[in-house]
Parts: C-alpha cells; sequence; structure tokens
C-alpha cells in the first residue's frame, strides 16, 4: 500500500527543504568569507643584525644617534618619529622619538644594548625570539606611558650567552585596538630573524 502525501504537506516539505539548504549554504565559508579572515597586509624589516616582518600600515624608521649605550637600530611607528636624542653642551640625552602617542598610536624599538654586560635577561616569563632565549613582560601603562601609551611590551634578547650585551625590544601601544597591536607585535617577534652575532 502507498502512502502519499497531500499536495499541501508536500509542498510545506520542500520550502523546508529549500530553506534548510539556503541556511547551511551560508555557513560553508565560501569566498566572502575567506576573504574576510585575510590576515592585513606586511611589510618586511631587513638591517644589519635582523630582519622581521610587520603590518604594512607600521613604518620602519632608522635614525643615527651619536649617544654612549644607546644604539637604536630601528623604529616601527604609525606615525613619523623624530631623533631620540639630544645634545646640550657635553651632555646627551634620549628619550622616545615620539613626543606623543596618537589614539590608536603605536611605537616599537628595537636597541642593542651594547654597554656592560647584562647579568640578566631580567624579570618576565621565558619565549623564544628568533630561536634566541628572551623575557617578555607587558604591563599597563608602563614607561611608555610618559608618551601617553596605554601598555608597554618590554622584550630583552639573549644574542650570546651571559654576560652579554643584549637586543631589546620596547613597544608602546595606545587604544583603540590595543588587541589588535598586541597582535601585531606578537607576529612581529614571530618573525625575527637575526643575520649576525
Amino acid at each position: 500500500m502507498e502512502a502519499r502525501l497531500p499536495p499541501r504537506r508536500l509542498l510545506t516539505c520542500a520550502a523546508a527543504l529549500v530553506l534548510l539548504v539556503v541556511l547551511t549554504s551560508g555557513c560553508g565559508g565560501g569566498s566572502n568569507a575567506h576573504a574576510a579572515a585575510k590576515d592585513p597586509p606586511v611589510a618586511k624589516y631587513t638591517g644589519t643584525l635582523l630582519s622581521f616582518t610587520h603590518p604594512a600600515a607600521w613604518r620602519a624608521y632608522t635614525l643615527r644617534t651619536q649617544a654612549l649605550h644607546f644604539n637604536p637600530l630601528v623604529y616601527v611607528s604609525t606615525q613619523p618619529v623624530h631623533n631620540p636624542c639630544t645634545t646640550t653642551g657635553n651632555e646627551t640625552a634620549c628619550g622616545f622619538p615620539v613626543r606623543q602617542l596618537e589614539p590608536g598610536g603605536v611605537l616599537v624599538g628595537w636597541l642593542y644594548s651594547g654597554g656592560p654586560p647584562a647579568l640578566t635577561l631580567g624579570p618576565g616569563k621565558r619565549i623564544q625570539v628568533g630561536g634566541r632565549t628572551a623575557t617578555i613582560m607587558s604591563t599597563a601603562g608602563g614607561m611608555c606611558g610618559r608618551i601617553g601609551a596605554d601598555r608597554t611590551i618590554d622584550v630583552r634578547v639573549e644574542l650570546r650567552p651571559l654576560p652579554s650585551a643584549l637586543l631589546e625590544l620596547t613597544a608602546c601601544l595606545r587604544g583603540p585596538g590595543l588587541a589588535q597591536q598586541e597582535a601585531g607585535v606578537d607576529a612581529l617577534l614571530a618573525s625575527t630573524k637575526f643575520l649576525s652575532q
């Protein structure tokens, strides 16, 4: 004996099936979903000591300074930078290469600590940067608070077994968009390669 559906019930079942297909096809992650999930464009910096990638919206600046124990290798920022050192008479003082971070601003500086040998990497969580032992510490405000930053990230990288000189990264971040900025710093560190030492 054959079971037959009345035309109205058959039409309702067909409509439900079409609706189910339409709803589930939007969840499959078509080409638009992949385009929205793309990473932001990046730029590459290569110097004499290191290379790394950074968000293309951050620009790299190489500045030459004449200060004892202060050797910036490169600054990466969302805004223009100036020479961080000023000389008055025989004294040279160095600070940040921006006076004030703009809202959403980022300033990252790689500095070579060529002074007396370091005895320790200092406090912070142990990580690897470019295959080298390092420490990372993130603080609200921190020393970058002087230029309006909401967060300071400090990284110290051991170039050779201690005691030796260190490579230091300081990242100053100002909201809005702190989570995205921190992800940019993490990606920069993950892409870092050391070319000598």
